[in-house]
């Protein structure tokens, strides 16, 4: 008898998580719609006890084991290859559920067919009171392709006290709980697997957006995220990965027009910042971080500028300011503030 599938598949990727697992993944065992919802783990070759783990405290859940560690984008493309249901909500393994999270995003994603994805108010594990770095009440992109959130702009994060709560088309959603619709997620290719991890949703993104969906947060649904599970937010690989992905996102989805003086002011404010790391963190790694970022653009953006992509002509306002300058020179440190 063929197996009818549920109409969202929550698919939770995990490397070498085992502790995070144990930690974590009771709240999303016991917060799911199971009427609703089937539960997968995406294992990108562990070699830790994870699947172990698994297979003796939740045989339920459904393990899709990797061959190898294919990062976020790779681990996902594959895993999600034989999932059939209507939505998938990709979910990281450090993640704790809030009751209703799932029935709320579902609810609000049937009301409306034009939305690509969508994400809950994110908040930190750590300090619940506050928002966390990895998506907070939404994403946008600044002029030059800079991301920041309802809640944090770079390093710095709001509390919350309900300012974000109303519904928000955004520009990107967190791929740390994030909500999309199958199909659409594979007819548009899925992840770009040269990011490996970090920024691909954002990507993604852009890409629904020029197919003409939106992107949603929905804060009346509700998570908490550690933040850092797996690779934590100062690890030099960390830094590559953000400004190197980045700068492929905004060769590959901008107008290649503006692309003539934005990759230029991007290069201005980013070797601030790699002095910054130099100088004030003495860290010469992340210093040297951000210049193999730009090395590798160097080499990817002949096939970054060929690729065959679609421009979005129209903005949110929220692009035509600068974040750095914002921030850094004129003080704004609150969504609100912009």
């Amino acid at each position: 008898m063929k197996k009818k599938h549920k109409k969202v598949s929550v698919v939770v990727i995990n490397y070498n998580g085992e502790d995070l697992l144990k930690k974590f993944f009771p709240s999303v065992i016991n917060h799911t719609n199971k009427d609703i919802s089937e539960i997968y783990v995406i294992d990108n070759c562990s070699s830790d006890k994870s699947v172990e783990f698994l297979n003796n405290k939740y045989p339920e859940v459904n393990l899709i084991k990797n061959k190898k560690n294919y990062g976020y984008a790779g681990g996902y493309n594959r895993g999600l290859k034989n999932i059939k249901s209507e939505y998938v909500v990709l979910l990281n393994n450090d993640v704790e559920l809030t009751k209703n999270w799932l029935d709320i995003m579902i609810e609000k994603m049937e009301l409306n067919n034009s939305i690509g994805s969508c994400q809950p108010k994110i908040l930190s594990y750590t300090n619940k009171k506050k928002f966390e770095y990895a998506g907070a009440c939404g994403g946008y992109l600044d002029l030059l392709g800079y991301p920041y959130c309802r809640g944090r702009i770079f390093d710095f994060t709001e509390e919350d006290h309900g300012q974000y709560d109303d519904d928000k088309e955004i520009f990107w959603s967190s791929g740390a709980c994030i909500m999309l619709k199958n199909k659409l997620f594979k007819k548009i290719g899925g992840f770009d697997e040269s990011f490996f991890a970090h920024m691909e949703e954002i990507d993604l993104c852009w890409r629904l957006k020029a197919e003409g969906y939106t992107n949603y947060c929905f804060p009346q649904s509700k998570v908490y995220h550690l933040g850092g599970g797996t690779l934590n937010y100062d690890n030099s690989k960390k830094t590559f990965l953000n400004f190197r992905n980045n700068l492929f996102m905004l060769a590959k989805n901008e107008n290649r027009l503006s692309l003539i003086f934005k990759i230029p002011l991007r290069l201005i404010f980013d070797l601030v910042a790699a002095m910054r790391f130099l100088i004030y963190e003495k860290s010469l790694k992340n210093f040297i971080s951000i210049i193999k970022a730009y090395l590798y653009l160097i080499i990817r953006l002949p096939s970054l500028l060929i690729s065959k992509r679609k421009i979005i002509n129209k903005y949110s306002k929220e692009s035509n300011r600068i974040i750095p300058i914002d921030f850094f020179l004129k003080r704004k440190k609150r969504f609100t503030d912009l």
